[in-house]
């Protein structure tokens, strides 16, 4: 997300006139979400001053100055705040143009704990926005998933938003590492479930993707 990041966290980063960030916690606000935590490292100051200015949801902040823990190492820094129910997990870049029923309703409303580890939101690759990749997950029609192999397109691309069980944490590594590990256990399980996203769903790691995304946003398609 360079340059617009070279003195800003990409939390920071504005669409449409508001923070990424604030895009979340609001949307996570309107699923009935009370207390969110957020993981800060580079320009930490800058992103738990902005933070410092929200009541809804309650913000809790977990600091990775002094080491990045990656996507899995910071959930897992985080658990013992998030007691012992399934719980959001939440890309700070993950945007999209709402259906009629919210996606995170949606989700909770398919969580299942007796057989779901996580469950995945996965956005259809033919209409995303910003995104040519070969995508990541093929989707059963039992919901589970399984990963893309290597030389294959698949129909899906992880959209960013989870919900997650503690225990997919049991035996996990200390320190960094990603979510990845972890998936890749739950799918041998049979425990990794995929819900696919409502709406349209769009890829904004680059600057360039931001204006696209800023005129789909405001007018559609």
């Amino acid at each position: 997300m360079r340059p617009l990041t070279d003195n800003l966290p990409k939390p920071l980063v504005r669409l449409r006139g508001k923070a990424l960030v604030d895009h979340v916690l609001d949307r996570l606000a309107d699923a009935g979400v009370e207390t969110a935590i957020v993981n800060v490292h580079y320009h930490a100051d800058k992103l738990e001053a902005h933070l410092a200015g929200r009541d809804i949801p309650r913000i809790e902040v977990s600091d990775e100055r002094q080491a990045l823990l990656d996507t899995g190492g910071g959930v897992k820094k985080a658990l013992p705040r998030l007691g012992t129910d399934a719980f959001y997990v939440h890309n700070s870049d993950s945007v999209w143009l709402e259906a009629p029923r919210a996606n995170l309703e949606r989700m909770a409303a398919a969580w299942n704990a007796d057989k779901m580890d996580a469950l995945l939101l996965l956005a259809p690759v033919a209409t995303s926005i910003g995104y040519h990749g070969p995508g990541d997950f093929a989707l059963a029609p039992d919901g589970l998933i399984e990963r893309r192999a290597e030389r294959k397109v698949v129909p899906f691309v992880f959209a960013g938003v989870s919900i997650i069980h503690p225990r997919l944490f049991f035996g996990s590594p200390k320190g960094a590492f990603s979510l990845n590990l972890l998936w890749d256990s739950a799918i041998e399980q049979g425990r990794l479930y995929g819900l696919r996203q409502d709406g349209i769903w769009m890829h904004v790691g680059m600057p360039s993707a931001l204006g696209e995304a800023e005129a789909v946003l405001e007018h559609g398609l």
